[in-house]
């Protein structure tokens, strides 16, 4: 049998009680391992960039650099590293922004410790995690900033195989997976996305499964 890789993981958080708590909290999981920590924005990019973790669990707000600005530096540097929020912000402006930005989840503090461990285990595996506390709220506010939008075209636009290619996102398919299940290729997965942000006028996976959330298939 084979065994599940172990999930290299960095916390980023400017309470040093929180942050401890938070790395003793994952160190239960045999799947996780925290290879660092950091109480500032900028030590923790700088961890990121050196060490390449398979996840970043990152507050929002933080000295020197915002999580969403530590998105940003993933995201221009091509890394593979998944961002993960953990904070108590339930501001549905942060939420959209750090999904905006590439975010592959937004949970908050209030998480109980087994969900904590499950969601950067899904956050991993490719599924988008938001907060059960915030996913209504967001997907209202990103149905209403949606509806004043004339550059999106909503999710009646895409064609069957293209939704069903998001179905299959939202159920935290990767690339890969996705041309498993469908019996396509991965470059047609790809071309499927593409398709899929342009009509719906999002920019990452993310953003589409959130309108997929909001707008149901």
């Amino acid at each position: 049998m084979t065994q599940d890789p172990t999930i290299k993981v960095i916390v980023a958080d400017d309470h040093a009680v929180v942050r401890q708590g938070i790395t003793r909290i994952l160190g239960t999981s045999d799947r996780i391992e925290v290879i660092g920590e950091a109480e500032s924005g900028d030590e923790a990019w700088l961890l990121i960039k050196d060490m390449v973790p398979d996840v970043a669990l990152l507050d929002i707000r933080m000295p020197t650099m915002t999580g969403i600005e530590i998105i940003k530096s993933i995201n221009a540097a091509g890394l593979q590293t998944k961002s993960l929020i953990l904070t108590n912000y339930d501001n549905p402006d942060y939420i959209l922004e750090a999904i905006s930005e590439g975010a592959h989840g937004y949970i908050l503090k209030a998480i109980d410790p087994n969900s904590l461990i499950k969601s950067v285990i899904a956050v991993y595996e490719g599924e988008v995690v938001l907060d059960p506390e915030v996913a209504s709220l967001v997907a209202k506010t990103w149905r209403e900033r949606n509806s004043r939008s004339s550059a999106t075209m909503g999710i009646s636009s895409l064609t069957i195989r293209e939704k069903e290619t998001l179905k299959l996102a939202c159920d935290g398919l990767r690339n890969r997976e996705i041309s498993d299940e469908m019996g396509i290729s991965v470059r047609t997965v790809e071309g499927h996305f593409n398709r899929i942000f342009s009509k719906l006028g999002v920019s990452s996976r993310t953003e589409a499964v959130l309108q997929a959330v909001s707008e149901p298939i």
